[in-house]
């Protein structure tokens, strides 16, 4: 397309395509066949233990955020922003944040961000590997994965999804690509 000619017509079908993809791949997810899995015990922010049952919250469904740990400041950005809208997020589901980092690593990054969301720790643990959260060369990977609950207790896995820059679990990123530059070269710092 020649930049003169494209119209915002043109930019509005294409976001209508995009939404309807969405909303394929949105069924298509909800299609799934649930994945049992057993109740893992992880250490929260004190160095207590806490079962992946207890992350609930008093609901059936469970958001949980894989992060990197500490030394990621794209992890940072995503839970800065899911730290936000924490109350919103706990209105609907149980949420929460597990890492490779330990708890005391965990509850001092923590402390010094403000975030306020549950963080478990997976060091010592297999969750992370077994939820498909570690690449094939070992290190970790940012994303997320939501559970359901049945009345019996039995915990299911419903999807999962990875995290990286321009994702929909992100709104900076979208807010950037509107600006004439876009994102320019802009990563997140730990500090600015």
């Amino acid at each position: 397309m020649d930049e003169a000619t494209i119209t915002y017509g043109e930019i509005e079908k294409l976001q209508q395509q995009i939404e309807e993809i969405r909303k394929t791949m949105t069924g298509l997810r909800r299609q799934l066949p649930r994945e049992e899995i057993g109740d893992y015990a992880f250490a929260d922010t004190t160095g207590q233990t806490i079962h992946l049952a207890d992350l609930f919250n008093g609901h059936d469904e469970l958001i949980l955020i894989h992060n990197m740990g500490k030394g990621c400041a794209y992890c940072t950005l995503w839970a800065d922003g899911f730290n936000g809208m924490l109350h919103h997020f706990e209105n609907r589901a149980g949420f929460a944040v597990v890492s490779p980092d330990a708890p005391s690593v965990q509850a001092e990054f923590a402390r010094g961000r403000g975030w306020k969301f549950r963080m478990v720790s997976g060091k010592g643990t297999t969750f992370i590997d077994d939820m498909g959260f570690r690449s094939e060369k070992g290190g970790y990977m940012p994303g997320v994965s939501t559970f359901e609950k049945d009345k019996n207790g039995k915990i299911f896995r419903h999807t999962r999804d990875w995290f990286g820059p321009g994702d929909d679990y992100c709104s900076l990123w979208h807010l950037l690509e509107l600006l004439p530059r876009g994102p320019d070269g802009w990563a997140p710092k730990f500090s600015y």
